[in-house]
């Protein structure tokens, strides 16, 4: 790896302001530092690339990747990038014949293969749609449990009643008769 890597500081950078101005190493020393026109310029430079690379290994398996996937991929790919005190970044070498639009296209790649992978893994899930459009046959089982309380409590009642009583109130309310046609009965 390059010694100026190591000494680069934000100083360093702060004359370089337009974005467009910076070169391929310039890039990635002030991205190192914190730079964020350098940040900036990196998303303009190769957003297109990544997305490319991603969608080129992941266009195969449609059925289990979306475009919330990419975009999570390549959010993934930014925070490897960033991690480690930005140990992906000093990384970079530009003396062992890689262009850095090259090496940034190869993690892409590996990030995606890497999401497929957890992917695998994971148990199927249905959409979001598709389970607001489930519904049980049984009840809740908080009102199961209330139903059956307030069962308890009217048979408790009923037991105090007459048997003439309980007969009213069994035609009453649950047959549906209307106190008339019980007084006939």
């Amino acid at each position: 790896m390059a010694s100026h890597l190591l000494t680069a500081t934000v100083s360093d950078f702060e004359a370089v302001r337009l974005p467009c101005a910076f070169t391929e190493q310039e890039l990635i020393d002030a991205m190192i530092v914190g730079d964020e026109y350098a940040w900036v310029e990196f998303h303009k430079r190769y957003a297109r690339l990544i997305y490319r690379c991603i969608t080129k290994v992941t266009g195969r398996f449609s059925s289990v990747v979306c475009a919330e996937d990419v975009r999570e991929i390549y959010a993934t790919l930014v925070l490897q990038l960033l991690s480690n005190d930005m140990h992906k970044l000093r990384s970079f070498d530009p003396e062992r014949g890689n262009r850095f639009g090259t090496w940034i296209g190869m993690l892409a790649i590996n990030a995606s293969y890497d999401h497929l992978r957890s992917v695998r893994r994971e148990p199927n899930r249905g959409s979001l749609v598709e389970a607001e459009g489930m519904w049980s046959e049984t009840s809740d089982p908080f009102a199961e449990v209330d139903r059956k309380q307030r069962e308890q409590i009217l048979a408790d009642m009923l037991e105090g009643f007459s048997p003439k009583d309980r007969l009213f109130v069994a035609l009453y309310f649950d047959q549906g008769l209307d106190a008339e046609e019980v007084a006939q009965r």
